[in-house]
């Protein structure tokens, strides 16, 4: 029995030495009985010197402070449930500690008191530890960046709403699922990210990437640029740092990266006007200057591009239209476009060719592939060919041809600002060709 006991007291004594809180106990009449080593370490006392003395008076608390300390000890051994209070302490060294206390009763037989226990930390600590949690709190609210934490297997274990709204899906119903079921593309690299902050760290800076959401409940795929941020998480309990995760922060700046990209790309495009403008001005034959000028259009614009003339030129050609190949860059690999030639050979079109409709239309046609392998090949277009942007030739109010734009798989399909650029360069390409049938008709007699 006696050993059971030594056994219960030995176990007791780890425990209370192997906490985090200081810890120090009074009996009834407010002596003290126990003294862990957390209290050594934060006020200097060790238990061997702070076990059996009577209150703290005069050794752990300044005389003037005695009594209040005292009878608030006093206090929580009268009343049910837990007491907090702040005062401060004395150190060995003479210095004083503000702490943090919790003070419950102890029963006793019959439901007397027996004692009270104190668990204290300085309040320093104890703010940082709630300041913490205020702001997990805070993050996993309604923040205005998204939140998302991410196990050790790349799988979400906790999100804020934001981040449960950017990804078009309830809080709830994203965890632990793989992001590969969240994101199409671009999952590939934010798993590369996640991946390398567990095993390196997190990165210097925060960082763009461009993804692209799968279809969720009917709603159309976006491709969306999210400005991430990672952190990795690793156990403050842990010998050795274990990581338990990673934070992903990110905030959506799609509009931002857009307008930044158009703006780039206006620049360019102005940029390429200006010296395709100064090229030309030196140029003798109008038909070699029109070539330059489609060669500075290409450049970051499209991967070929096609020159198809009437034979004669007209105010508004009428079906069917007869089109004759004047040039075109080369069909393999992306090259210049070669000079025009005064003559050509037909084009057999199929009736309802993109090159077509902009002749009868007046403007400017934009086409897609249907994803079928003869798509390209069945309108006369390069392989590989999956957009195409043919944009009517006009000067002096005739219609001269048609110019066509065509782009690989790798680039994204034309837009409005592409069809805009387009009929600007078929402008100057249409006044140079026009020029130079002036020049073969001669003189005006």
């Amino acid at each position: 029995m006696e050993a059971a006991e030594s056994d219960d007291s030995g176990l007791l004594a780890a425990l209370l030495d192997g906490m985090d809180t200081a810890l120090c106990a009074f009996d009834a009449e407010g002596t003290v009985t126990h003294w862990n080593r957390e209290a050594e370490r934060i006020l200097g006392w060790t238990a061997a010197e702070a076990v059996g003395r009577q209150g703290l008076a005069g050794w752990a608390v300044r005389p003037a402070d005695a009594a209040e300390v005292a009878a608030r000890l006093d206090a929580a051994m009268a009343s049910p449930g837990r007491h907090v209070h702040e005062f401060a302490l004395l150190t060995k060294d003479g210095g004083r500690v503000l702490v943090r206390t919790q003070l419950s009763a102890l029963p006793g037989a019959g439901g007397r008191p027996a004692g009270v226990y104190c668990a204290f930390s300085e309040v320093h600590t104890q703010i940082d530890l709630e300041r913490s949690i205020a702001l997990s709190e805070a993050l996993f609210g309604d923040a205005s960046w998204g939140v998302v934490l991410v196990d050790a297997d790349l799988r979400p274990a906790l999100a804020n709403a934001h981040a449960a709204r950017a990804l078009r899906t309830g809080r709830t119903a994203l965890l632990g699922r793989p992001l590969g079921e969240l994101l199409d593309q671009g999952v590939e690299e934010v798993e590369g990210a996640l991946q390398h902050v567990l095993a390196a760290g997190a990165p210097p800076a925060p960082t763009d990437l461009w993804v692209t959401l799968r279809d969720q409940g009917g709603a159309p795929p976006e491709r969306r640029c999210w400005r991430s941020g990672f952190l990795r998480l690793a156990s403050p309990l842990a010998e050795e740092p274990v990581p338990l995760g990673v934070a992903w922060l990110f905030l959506d700046v799609t509009a931002a990266r857009l307008t930044e990209q158009d703006s780039a790309r206006l620049r360019f495009r102005a940029s390429q006007l200006h010296r395709a403008g100064r090229a030309v001005a030196e140029c003798e034959d109008p038909m070699e200057a029109a070539s330059l000028y489609m060669d500075f259009a290409l450049a970051g614009f499209a991967d070929h591009a096609l020159i198809d003339l009437l034979p004669e030129p007209l105010p508004a050609p009428e079906p069917p239209v007869r089109l004759v190949r004047a040039t075109a860059t080369p069909a393999g690999t992306p090259g210049p476009c070669p000079a025009m030639g005064r003559g050509g050979l037909p084009v057999p079109y199929p009736d309802g060719h993109p090159a077509l409709q902009a002749v009868e239309r007046c403007g400017s046609v934009r086409a897609a592939s249907d994803c079928t392998e003869t798509w390209a090949t069945a309108r006369k277009w390069p392989e590989g060919t999956v957009h195409a942007l043919a944009t009517v030739l006009r000067s002096r109010g005739r219609t001269l041809g048609v110019v066509t734009f065509l782009r690989g798989p790798s680039r994204r399909p034309f837009d409005r600002s592409d069809a805009t650029y387009a009929e600007d360069i078929a402008c100057r390409v249409a006044a140079s060709i026009d020029l130079a049938s002036m020049d073969l008709a001669g003189p005006t007699p």
